[in-house]
């Protein structure tokens, strides 16, 4: 899994998180492996918490919040991810003067979160029957959070489910509000911004705040794993 990351065209998919605030990896992970994730949905001693989503008005659906230690396809995609894009963040801060500059290694953002009493795994999965969904939500989690994260589809689309696209929205200042409708494939991991991005203008960037969701799904299952890279607050 490490070389398959590091063989990934990572000059192009910087180019899209800067001018798009996501990117498309595709054909990253095996059938079998999506197969296995799934599978281990119902394994209660990977996860420390179950979500039912509608009774926090978060949507219809549920997701589970894994416990550490990660399995291994999980942890290796994550510490294998998050070198390239911290690179992609500190540019992002950067631009936008903001005086956070994130480490390299993800074991030094994790000790980061661990001072702040942040040590709960943030890293869930996501099912959806008919008619679920999830409501637009960002995903921090605490003061020390990362702002890239990444989804791995686990589904086929138009097969498994139908409808359930990822939504992301893009609120530009004293402006309307931009949705973009994706339909990753099985095996595909999406990496998008967590809470917003940097876009140039006339007098240089300004921010721009992002969400993200998923719409109504109309049939079948749907899932997909969530990898944030900062932990939670206990």
């Amino acid at each position: 899994m490490k070389t398959k990351i590091e063989s990934l065209n990572w000059e192009n998919i910087t180019e899209s998180m800067h001018e798009n605030g996501f990117a498309v990896l595709q054909n990253i992970l095996s059938n079998d492996e999506c197969e296995s994730l799934k599978a281990n949905y119902s394994n209660p001693n990977l996860y420390r918490k179950t979500v039912v989503m509608e009774r926090y008005r978060f949507g219809l659906g549920e997701y589970k919040y894994f416990n550490y230690p990660l399995p291994d396809l999980i942890q290796n995609i994550r510490s294998a991810i998050y070198p390239k894009l911290a690179p992609i963040a500190n540019a992002w801060m950067k631009v936008l003067n903001i005086d956070t500059v994130f480490p390299i290694k993800h074991e030094d953002l994790l000790k980061q979160c661990h001072d702040n009493n942040q040590l709960k795994a943030t890293v869930l999965i996501l099912k959806y029957g008919k008619s679920g969904f999830n409501t637009l939500h960002q995903d921090l989690y605490g003061d020390v959070y990362f702002p890239i994260q990444i989804v791995l589809f686990l589904n086929e689309p138009d097969e498994d489910f139908t409808g359930g696209e990822f939504v992301l929205t893009q609120q530009t200042p004293r402006a309307q509000s931009k949705a973009i409708v994706l339909k990753p494939k099985k095996g595909d991991i999406l990496v998008f911004t967590t809470n917003f991005r940097p876009v140039k203008g006339t007098k240089g960037y300004y921010r721009v705040n992002m969400k993200h969701g998923v719409s109504e799904v109309h049939s079948g299952e749907r899932y997909t794993l969530g990898i944030i890279f900062h932990d939670a607050l206990s």
